[in-house]
């Protein structure tokens, strides 16, 4: 979704929402993911460990900061809500802070940044 959003605004073409936008979602950046999986690879643990953003935006919200990063004028389209789309997503990650003591340090806003500077 973030690469989509970004690619859309770089590119000047419409942001595509599906729905109304106000689903929310949690976005983690690579890096934060990477350490978590190298955590867990150091654990003596079996089982799944979320690893994620427990931070909630709106995909509204999502596009509006997107399109504030990129200067872009991208006009916001709205198209169907699919039939299986979750109102809500947020990944629960107390088991990864007990076990690995490891949480996301990179927020969203920094993620972005760093992401566009990628893609420029």
């Amino acid at each position: 979704m973030v690469s989509n959003f970004l690619g859309q605004a770089l590119r000047g073409e419409p942001l595509t929402i599906y729905g109304d936008g106000r689903q929310t979602r949690s976005f983690q950046y690579i890096d934060d993911l990477i350490e978590g999986i190298v955590r867990l690879m150091g654990a003596d643990y079996p089982g799944p460990v979320n690893l994620g953003n427990p931070e909630e935006f709106t995909v509204l919200e999502l596009a509006a900061l997107v399109k504030e990063l990129t200067g872009s004028r991208s006009p916001i389209i709205h198209r169907p809500l699919p039939e299986d789309d979750p109102r809500q997503r947020r990944p629960d990650i107390s088991l990864a802070q007990r076990l690995l003591g490891w949480s996301p340090r990179v927020a969203l806003r920094e993620g972005l940044i760093k992401t566009i500077a990628e893609m420029a």
